[in-house]
């Protein structure tokens, strides 16, 4: 019986393989990925669903384990928080709101942290030129877990922005994750807070859930004004960037 005649190293399925898990490749996957996670949410509008009395038939933790996975698809997918923030609190109330809350946002934060990490790093690490660039991702990838904290603290970046900045730094999973479930934890309540005593909008926890969302939201435009000089400041050389990339390879 005749042995199997072993296929060249330049062999067409070699090729093949090497084409589809080549960083472009993978970049374009994750490209189509969130384009099509974009659509479905426009389409669909998953989050009517979790404001209306979703889930109908689930009650107790049951309810709420659901509730923060479907809020970390969503998340992930590109729904704003503050929607699902506010729909946590209504559905649940303030306590067990923000639990499932700050569940999914962990979870929705992980869920883009992998995809970027895997499918989009290695394409995008030579684009991160300029001071600015340089800049942002050496703080992300020197000092990950005060510049998550500081970033998911003042409602500034965008959540999305900030997993997938994150996710082509070179910042740890758990600086990372563990940032983000500290960090959220203050405005989350507020809008939770806010979703569950919507019918009273008088009421002092209303009123201070309110008055804390349009603070911090004034209060992260200061600290983003204030920052630039220091990024200006702490942006490398592009020479001594290139350097530094071709040691750390």
């Amino acid at each position: 019986m005749l042995a199997p005649v072993p296929r060249p190293p330049g062999s067409l399925a070699v090729r093949c393989s090497r084409a589809l898990l080549s960083p472009r490749s993978r970049l374009s996957l994750l490209a189509l990925l969130l384009l099509t996670a974009a659509t479905l949410v426009v389409l669909y509008e998953p989050q009517r669903m979790l404001a209306s009395g979703w889930p109908p038939h689930t009650s107790g933790a049951g309810a709420v384990l659901l509730f923060g996975l479907a809020y970390g698809v969503c998340a992930a997918a590109f729904v704003p928080r503050p929607v699902l923030n506010l729909a946590a609190g209504a559905l649940f109330g303030s306590a067990v709101g923000l639990t499932g809350a700050l569940a999914g946002t962990v979870l929705g934060a992980g869920v883009a942290f992998t995809l970027g990490r895997f499918l989009g790093q290695d394409a995008l690490r030579p684009f991160v030129r300029g001071r600015w660039l340089t800049a942002a991702d050496g703080q992300l990838s020197r000092h990950g877990f005060r510049s998550m904290l500081a970033i998911r603290l003042f409602p500034g970046v965008p959540f999305a922005a900030a997993n997938y900045c994150a996710a082509v730094s070179r910042m740890g999973y758990a600086p990372f994750l563990v940032a983000t479930a500290l960090g959220s934890v203050p405005n989350t309540a507020a809008y939770v807070v806010a979703g569950a005593q919507a019918g009273s909008p008088g009421s002092p926890a209303f009123l201070f859930s309110a008055g804390f969302i349009v603070l911090s939201g004034l209060g992260a435009a200061v600290v983003a004004w204030r920052k630039r000089h220091g990024l200006r400041a702490a942006a490398p050389a592009p020479a001594a960037e290139a350097e530094r990339e071709r040691v750390l390879r």
